[in-house]
């Protein structure tokens, strides 16, 4: 399943796949993510966290500035994606680019970012998980998700099968025993909300 180039020479000494080159592949994937930011102001959302200021790290969960900055405790919850989708999209698409498929998966990412900072998912949020105070990501902080992404498509990509399984199950573990939260629970909590798991992580 390990991609042995992303860029791959066109030699008869590979196998023949379909669909874009890495030119075109970047080229879409910067479409797509331009696409995705635009959407985003058009639904009202502010380019950069109120505060005025745009930080490479922001920690603390239970706070204004959570998904406003370009990474935070959530960004691993993103790479799992990337790994994700190279899975998916690599059963869907086994003939085809990892370019290919990487726009796809850039696709289903920005689809989702955009649906996640709709005001049914925003107020499903702070309905059922602990997010009281979430009114939705900055632009950089939804447009750094996807880009977080890709990175762990990429990852997937060059990595055996077995370090990518071992780096998203610590991920997940290291994440939900820091802040009571993580991709699982994430999923959970929008889905089939459980009061003991809120409960308990109110308890942070």
């Amino acid at each position: 399943m390990r991609e042995t180039t992303l860029v791959q020479p066109a030699t008869s000494g590979y196998e023949q796949r379909w669909g874009l080159d890495w030119k075109a592949g970047l080229l879409v994937a910067a479409l797509l993510v331009a696409a995705q930011a635009f959407i985003l102001r058009l639904q009202g959302h502010i380019w950069i966290c109120k505060c005025g200021y745009v930080k490479l790290w922001h920690g603390v969960v239970v706070s204004s500035e959570n998904s406003q900055h370009l990474s935070d405790w959530y960004t691993f919850s993103h790479v799992i994606h990337g790994f994700l989708f190279y899975f998916l999209f690599w059963l869907i698409f086994r003939r085809s680019t990892v370019w290919t498929r990487l726009s796809f998966a850039i696709l289903l990412e920005a689809a989702w970012e955009i649906l996640e900072n709709s005001p049914i998912i925003i107020n499903r949020y702070r309905e059922a998980t602990i997010s009281l105070d979430y009114f939705g990501d900055s632009i950089i902080n939804s447009v750094s998700d996807t880009l977080w992404m890709v990175l762990g498509f990429l990852l997937a990509a060059r990595l055996p099968v077995w370090l990518t399984v071992v780096l998203a199950i610590l991920f997940e573990l290291a994440v939900g025993w820091l802040i009571r939260d993580n991709l699982t629970l994430n999923v959970l909590m929008l889905i089939y909300p459980v009061e003991a798991v809120k409960t308990w992580q109110g308890g942070l």
